[in-house]
């Protein structure tokens, strides 16, 4: 039987999700309804995560090797980032490096590789659709028909009210997707994060939900998520600045156009303070660097 620590390798950073689906049996199931596969719970795989390799300042990736396939399988809980697509092609980059021999890449004899399978789980507090495919080619500056090189990542919104089908073919991504929903709900009553999740492993517990990990690993199961969702919320928050700055600045250059354009037409800075309701200071830095 697998434990709750099935190939010995945690971190003291690993998110809850990597931890928790750190587990043969549950790592293969969920995969399964991810993916659409019907592997046997006692599939052989084998785990290939990167050791000291931050994603999202946290360990929660999973990296494993089943039937000549390479999957990242990756927990998101912030805003969703285009640039996923990119960050996972450097990511695998390192792990095919890792992998192959560097004196096979010069050989004759056709080196082989997993192939290489990206899937993302998204359970973020902003809406998503249950599905979304990502691609790399997005981000190339010259869009082509058929890229030299692509990547694609498929996302799945295991949020509360999201992709009932998916969870109901694995209880351990379904027990998951309720713990920390359960956690988020007692968040919005008002709850600080630690009474939150306290709160929910107590309830969880009772209900059957995730019971033997909750039991084994409760006191880190807190560590952990007060680590992962203040940095989460960190980051929220970080991104409403640079978006409320963008605005700013957006908006002071729309400011400066219009006043270059009221002063190219002859009037004074006095005149145009007074027309647009600008500070005369701020209209005559700007003229005065015109002229």
């Amino acid at each position: 039987m697998p434990t709750d620590d099935t190939h010995g390798q945690r971190q003291y950073k690993s998110s809850l999700f990597a931890d928790y689906f750190n587990n043969e049996h549950r790592l293969i199931e969920a995969y399964n309804a991810l993916s659409g596969e019907h592997y046997p719970k006692d599939t052989r795989i084998g785990f290939e995560t990167l050791a000291n390799v931050l994603y999202m300042g946290g360990y929660n990736d999973i990296a494993f090797t089943i039937e000549g396939r390479y999957v990242i399988l990756v927990e998101h809980q912030s805003t969703l980032s285009n640039n996923l697509p990119l960050r996972l092609l450097l990511y695998l980059a390192r792990i095919y490096e890792k992998m192959v021999p560097s004196d096979e890449l010069y050989h004759r004899k056709l080196y082989r590789i997993p192939t290489p399978e990206f899937i993302v789980v998204y359970n973020g507090r902003e809406p998503y659709p249950d599905r979304q495919v990502l691609r790399l080619s997005d981000a190339f500056i010259a869009q082509e028909k058929s890229p030299a090189l692509e990547l694609v990542a498929t996302v799945y919104n295991v949020a509360e009210g999201h992709n009932a089908e998916v969870l109901a073919k694995s209880r351990a991504l379904s027990d998951y997707s309720v713990f920390v929903s359960m956690v988020e709900n007692y968040r919005r009553s008002g709850l600080p994060l630690d009474e939150a999740i306290t709160k929910a492993i107590q309830e969880c517990k009772k209900q059957g939900i995730m019971e033997a990990y909750l039991e084994s690993r409760g006191s880190e199961v807190l560590n952990m998520l007060l680590t992962e969702w203040n940095w989460d919320d960190a980051l929220r928050v970080r991104g409403e600045e640079e978006r409320e700055i963008g605005e700013e600045i957006g908006e002071k250059r729309g400011e400066a156009k219009l006043v270059r354009k009221m002063a190219s037409r002859g009037r004074n800075a006095a005149h145009i303070a007074h027309e647009t309701g600008l500070a005369l200071e701020y209209v005559e830095k700007i003229v005065a660097a015109q002229n």
